[in-house]
């Protein structure tokens, strides 16, 4: 499971999974509850003395699969929107909500999957890849659609990590107080 922001195109959360049930849907958009409701609740608060249905919201969107739904209503219920069942094909047919972004990026995980000729050795090992995966997505490789600037610097989280972003990120974490698990 994943979740892209779709302006600046950085993964928010991700959760590697064997089935996608209620309680890791919950698990999964709880990451981004834990690391973005602060600013989520900054847009509620300045759209709550609207009426209901002209509040400018932050949205979520997703497929049909009703695990989303209802963990979504658990914890973003009253201060987010939910574009529900939103179909893969919708840009091709001129819809104003997409999920194009977070298709594109599963597709590219898809095929870097394939390439891998052995596979995984456990399923730890596939979570290490998908973690790896979404690190180098959001802070090393420069996207097309945003004029060559990585999602992190889209979402203006300025590292300075230069010319040779892999290694200069790798240093900042090493040599930084961040707890690691």
């Amino acid at each position: 499971m994943n979740a892209i922001d779709n302006e600046t195109k950085f993964v928010l959360a991700h959760l590697f999974v064997d089935k996608r049930t209620k309680k890791k849907c919950y698990e999964f958009l709880k990451q981004i509850k834990d690391s973005c409701y602060k600013q989520i609740l900054e847009v509620f608060k300045k759209e709550k003395h609207k009426k209901v249905e002209d509040r400018k919201l932050i949205e979520f969107t997703c497929d049909k699969f009703a695990n989303y739904k209802t963990a979504f209503m658990k914890l973003f219920g009253r201060v987010c929107k939910l574009n529900f069942g939103v179909p893969i094909a919708c840009k091709k047919f001129n819809l104003e909500h997409n999920n194009n972004p977070i298709e594109r990026y599963n597709g590219k995980i898809k095929d870097r999957i394939k390439s891998i000729r052995s596979g995984f050795k456990s399923f730890d090992d596939a979570k290490c890849f998908m973690d790896l995966r979404r690190t180098i997505y959001n802070y090393v490789n420069p996207h097309q659609e945003l004029n060559g600037k990585t999602p992190a610097e889209m979402a203006e989280i300025n590292l300075k990590l230069g010319r040779n972003k892999l290694l200069n990120l790798i240093r900042f974490i090493a040599t930084s107080d961040i707890p690691r698990s």
